[in-house]
């Protein structure tokens, strides 16, 4: 029975020596292993924050208090030298076309997928949006930045867009709408598509900045209206000439 003892004694000292020894070499792996995951980690987030992100050297300027062409001054002005009068539906708009033009997606900006709008400005504005877009692009392209297009939101509404906006609860939907005359136009201001292959890229702050630099610019000129509407995300243009 002693001998029994003895054994079984050495058969569970043999086993702690072993756990033990499997313990310590655990441990070394993870030393090992920790520093060589956190290591990979860090590399990748350094090259997101320092070789990616650009920016447009532009001045900063509060967007409320230089786009604040309020609604009478724009009417007035799409009423003047827009339609002749607000289309009363869809198929009243339709029956218009010579007057208007088309806008399409093409390499400087996007045409939204339009719910309460549809796609046509008269002449003078088309002209206007693609002088915006061609500028847009060259403030871009001169500061060495990748090229992204904006997003066009809204364009011309008829009385019948007007009042489903209306019950919908939209604030900005008044029943004198500008958009009514083929003469606005909404470009949203924290929507951008990207369009240069390149890890560089730009914040939508600093996007907004660039196309409000561009905007600032035709307004100064005396080309166009403009009010920021921040609760739409949006600068709200109207063509003057």
């Amino acid at each position: 029975m002693e001998f029994m003892r003895i054994k079984n004694k050495d058969r569970f000292a043999q086993r702690v020596k072993t756990y033990l020894c499997l313990l310590m070499h655990l441990s070394l792996y993870s030393l090992f292993l920790i520093p060589l995951v956190s290591c990979h980690h860090q590399t990748q987030e350094t090259v997101i924050t320092e070789d990616s992100l650009v920016w447009y050297p532009g001045r900063t300027f509060s967007y409320k208090t230089k786009f604040n062409d309020l609604q009478a001054k724009q009417h007035e002005a799409a009423s003047r030298i827009g339609l002749a009068r607000p289309p009363k539906d869809r198929k009243d708009a339709a029956s218009m076309r010579k007057q208007l033009v088309e806008i399409k997606t093409n390499e400087n900006y996007i045409v939204d997928s339009l719910t309460h709008s549809v796609p046509y400005l008269i002449p003078a504005a088309k002209r206007e949006l693609d002088a915006i877009g061609a500028e847009w692009a060259d403030i871009l392209s001169r500061n060495g930045l990748p090229h992204y297009r904006f997003y066009i939101t809204s364009v011309l509404r008829t009385e019948e867009d007007i009042k489903y906006l209306q019950r919908s609860g939209n604030i900005n939907s008044v029943t004198q709408s500008c958009h009514c005359y083929g003469t606005t136009f909404d470009l949203a201001y924290m929507r951008y598509d990207k369009v240069t292959h390149t890890r560089a890229y730009m914040h939508e702050d600093n996007l907004k900045l660039v196309l409000g630099q561009v905007l600032l610019n035709h307004q100064r000129a005396g080309k166009i209206y403009v009010k920021y509407e921040w609760k739409q995300s949006c600068f709200h243009i109207t063509v003057r000439q």
